[in-house]
């Protein structure tokens, strides 16, 4: 697992309280991956290039109105949603025969995140 972050702003749709109004936050990720084999080294997959990857998604995201992003066009961009459209990205990325995305946790402070998981 490998935890990163960016900084965002966004409003909830659909919501009513202060949360659909603009606001921001600087999001927390947790990236967890499965493996089924392990390397020569004993890794799964090396942190480095987990977190490398992932911090290329997060640049998409990074200091955007996040309501204005394509994957949140129709959707609100909670921290649920965000979780699940890293899944499916970094699961993209990395999914193959011996290396699954397990569950992408999103925080939007230190008391209250998401995760989403298949």
């Amino acid at each position: 697992m490998i935890r990163t972050s960016f900084a965002a702003a966004h409003c909830l749709k659909h919501y009513q309280g202060d949360c659909e109004n603009l606001h921001g936050h600087n999001w927390k990720v947790e990236v967890a991956v499965i493996a089924k084999e392990l390397d020569k080294a004993g890794l799964g997959i090396d942190f480095k290039i987990l977190k490398a990857e992932t911090k290329t998604f997060l640049k998409t995201l990074d200091h955007k109105y996040l309501n204005e992003l394509a994957p949140f066009k129709d959707v609100s961009p909670s921290s649920e949603n965000i979780a699940r459209y890293l899944y499916y990205e970094l699961s993209s990325q990395f999914n193959n025969d011996n290396i699954k995305v397990d569950m992408v946790t999103v925080w939007e402070s230190d008391f209250a995140g998401a995760s989403f998981y298949e």
